[in-house]
């Protein structure tokens, strides 16, 4: 049965928020060492995917302005505080993860001011692309098999996740020239 778009209480929301809840402990669990550390990985790759079973939700019930808001604002969090763990365990570089971090809360302050104008944002094909690679990038870095016997491919996937998100967001940027003024009905 399909919900109402208004709805807050919906499957795909208690998965999102759950999603949001156990990103810290995700943040935790991350290793002091270039070792790795297969609960971190679990935790990581069950965490990533409940982003892809509350968008199958979403799709087979109806999705609801809430989880528009909801789902990339979990994201956010599970990878910028997974990434944000790896610098601070002197496995990332702050340079990469600052330019990821900076385009998340330029885009994120934008969907929110076009928003609150009634115009919603889908994510785009690229981002979805870039969200891969982000989640990619940490899975590899905290795998045991790959963290540090195979620095090159995180360390390649960090920086095709940083072109990625420059790219998509400069995307997000166009759109934004090109709908300055337009009114929310013109602009479905």
């Amino acid at each position: 049965m399909p919900v109402d778009p208004n709805a807050i209480a919906t499957w795909a929301n208690a998965v999102t928020v759950g999603r949001i809840l156990v990103s810290p402990l995700m943040f935790v669990v991350i290793p002091d060492s270039s070792r790795g550390s297969w609960v971190a990985f679990a935790l990581w790759f069950v965490l990533c995917s409940s982003d892809g079973i509350d968008g199958y939700l979403a799709r087979r019930h109806g999705a609801t302005r809430s989880g528009a808001f909801l789902d990339p604002l979990a994201d956010k969090v599970l990878v910028l505080g997974a990434m944000f763990a790896l610098v601070s365990r002197d496995i990332y570089w702050i340079v990469p993860v600052a330019v990821i971090a900076a385009r998340e809360v330029a885009i994120s302050m934008y969907r929110v001011l076009v928003g609150a104008k009634g115009v919603s944002v889908p994510a785009s094909r690229l981002a979805k692309w870039k969200t891969l690679f982000q989640q990619l990038s940490v899975a590899f870095a905290i795998a045991p098999i790959t963290s540090s016997d195979a620095t090159w491919l995180w360390l390649w996937l960090l920086w095709i996740s940083v072109v990625f998100t420059v790219v998509s967001g400069l995307q997000y940027m166009w759109r934004a020239h090109r709908l300055r003024g337009a009114t929310p009905a013109s602009v479905g």
